[in-house]
């Protein structure tokens, strides 16, 4: 089940489970799209993997299954187009 984690690993930007606006790659590394796009060209810089529009979960879910809280942020941020 994905964690639906709640930041960007790049801009720290709050990404909530009902956010379109999230990319993940395989291994669930997240990043808004606004970073995934112009930063990091839908490559992650984690695992060189394409970033992809998360899934919303469902709100009927959330309460069974809820979203991570446990936020992952690269300290460095990501640069224009360079995988870290």
């Amino acid at each position: 089940m994905l964690s639906l984690r709640p930041n960007c690993e790049c801009c720290d930007r709050d990404l909530p489970p009902e956010s379109r606006e999230a990319m993940i790659c395989t291994f669930e590394c997240t990043f808004c799209a606004d970073c995934a796009d112009k930063k990091l060209d839908g490559i992650c810089p984690n695992c060189s993997g394409e970033l992809v529009r998360r899934p919303v979960r469902p709100v009927a879910m959330l309460a069974k299954y809820p979203a991570s809280t446990e936020r992952v942020l690269k300290p460095q941020g990501c640069a224009d187009g360079q995988a870290t």
